[in-house]
């Protein structure tokens, strides 16, 4: 029996998750979600992701899922009760999950203007630990860059020097990539920082809290997850998601268009 896990995220930002998923298990049958149309959140105000966050749960609540992964920071810090009371499942969200891996005092987080609006990030993190500074950096450009079917590196260099450097300046000694975006353009991120910070990917953390809650079947003898059982959704743009999946999953599938009850 398999478990029923939705992931969704504005655009490709859940790969991370899905990607660190798929490595660990192969008893899962997964409802992606994209809401393309609407990518990128992270530059909306906080009433407009809480209307969003009502949208996915009315889509998901027919496919009797076990669990829902939150691959979107933004929708995690606007409006995790949203969909955790509408939804009635277990909800693995990104930043109560990485919040419990910190380890240093001085603290970074890299997110989109949203996620940064609503400090959701400082204030967990600093009501679970004694003696932490955290510093947020808003980053409004990135989401739209790592978007793009061919990447602009210069651009990305760039913004990643334009972003970074202020929390270097704090002499930051971990760096939290806090949308789900991020981890994707990990090299040109890790190229900006000394070598002994550690940067942290969300994603993992949540994908581990998840395994510790639905623990693999000790009777599994782990190949792969099938990709007949990823099932890929789009709200917009379905012929260019599918060369996205095929460029960073390196999967090959059908991408499903579908209409959220106030996708305008």
């Amino acid at each position: 029996m398999k478990l029923k896990i939705g992931i969704f995220d504005s655009g490709i930002g859940g790969f991370t998750i899905l990607g660190n998923l798929i490595k660990t298990r192969e008893d899962i049958e997964v409802f992606y979600l994209a809401d393309t149309k609407r990518v990128p959140y992270g530059n909306k105000n906080i009433e407009q992701i809480r209307f969003i966050a009502k949208d996915i749960c009315n889509w998901f609540k027919d496919k009797n899922l076990d669990a829902l992964l939150i691959a979107c920071n933004t929708t995690n810090a606007c409006a995790l009760d949203i969909l955790e009371n509408n939804l009635q499942i277990p909800c693995f969200d990104l930043i109560n999950s990485v919040s419990e891996i910190v380890t240093k005092k001085y603290i970074g987080v890299l997110a989109t203007p949203a996620t940064i609006k609503t400090s959701y990030y400082k204030k967990i993190i600093e009501s679970k630990r004694e003696n932490v500074k955290v510093f947020q950096q808003a980053c409004p450009e990135f989401v739209r860059e790592i978007e793009k079917t061919n990447l602009d590196l210069n651009k990305l260099n760039y913004l990643s020097d334009l972003y970074i450097n202020p929390l270097l300046k704090e002499n930051i000694e971990e760096i939290i990539l806090g949308c789900s975006h991020y981890p994707l353009i990990y090299d040109v991120l890790k190229s900006k920082m000394h070598a002994n910070i550690r940067i942290i990917d969300p994603s993992v953390a949540l994908v581990n809290n998840f395994n510790n809650s639905f623990l693999i079947p000790k009777s599994s003898c782990y190949e792969s997850t099938s990709n007949d059982n990823i099932k890929f959704f789009v709200t917009q743009n379905s012929e260019d998601f599918s060369k996205k999946v095929k460029y960073w999953l390196e999967i090959n599938k059908e991408i499903k268009l579908v209409n959220l009850r106030s996708n305008d």
